[in-house]
């Protein structure tokens, strides 16, 4: 059968299913079956969404982490399946550090850490209107106090802040090296950045050798299968220290 996410009151298969095979998800949980399309919209490349049955939103209230996340399935990039990545990077926050996050989205990295660690900030970027639209309303759903959103290109948003942080997120896979430079003038010496990109488990070396290519200064603590991306292929997250 074709895989789903659960992402609160909506399940969202990967291919389509027949309207009678999707009402029978239907119940007190589930209010909405939507499927992806092999169609992409805008310039962020967003599947588009489908609904089957059940309720006509694509709007979802979605907890992880007990953390509530409020979002538009079509217009917003979520991964329900980056919940367990998302604790674990949370966890590794110690008292008081300063955090940056990179292609923030809907902000659920900024809230599991805020809500499951105890940063003294959280500066969070991303791009997407919609998206941001959407982090805002989920800092004040879950009262959130440390978390400063800023919206616009990484590129061009981060040079203008005047500081660095004590750890850096780099949830963007499919891009991310053209971003580590940037990265890199931003942490403090001794700081954490958790690199996330796609490759196969024999191209490990390769990308270490690539990474530590961009400065002399890197030591890669420890690598993180984070999630599958197609046959053999896998969301690595690289942590790395700097000397």
């Amino acid at each position: 059968m074709a895989s789903f996410d659960q992402i609160g009151n909506i399940i969202v298969f990967n291919e389509e299913i027949s309207k009678e095979k999707a009402k029978s998800f239907i119940n007190n949980r589930t209010k909405t079956v939507a499927y992806k399309s092999k169609k992409y919209s805008g310039k962020l490349r967003l599947p588009r969404i489908k609904i089957i049955a059940g309720v006509k939103t694509k709007e979802a209230l979605h907890k992880e982490n007990n953390v509530f996340l409020k979002l538009n399935i079509e217009k917003c990039y979520f991964s329900v399946r980056s919940a367990n990545e998302r604790l674990r990077i949370a966890k590794l926050v110690k008292k008081n550090e300063s955090v940056l996050v990179m292609f923030s989205g809907i902000a659920p990295f900024p809230l599991v850490i805020e809500k499951n660690s105890n940063p003294d900030e959280i500066y969070a970027i991303e791009l997407n209107r919609e998206c941001h639209k959407y982090a805002k309303e989920n800092l004040i759903l879950n009262k959130s106090r440390k978390i400063k959103l800023l919206q616009g290109d990484v590129k061009k948003v981060l040079p203008r802040i005047k500081k660095k942080f004590d750890r850096i997120v780099m949830p963007h896979p499919s891009d991310s090296f053209s971003y580590l430079n940037l990265a890199l003038k931003h942490i403090k010496p001794k700081g954490i950045i958790h690199f996330y990109t796609f490759g196969q488990e024999k191209e490990i070396k390769e990308i270490k050798d690539k990474i530590k290519s961009y400065s002399d200064k890197i030591r890669i603590k420890k690598v993180v299968k984070a999630g599958d991306y197609a046959p053999f292929t896998y969301r690595f997250c690289f942590d790395l220290a700097m000397m």
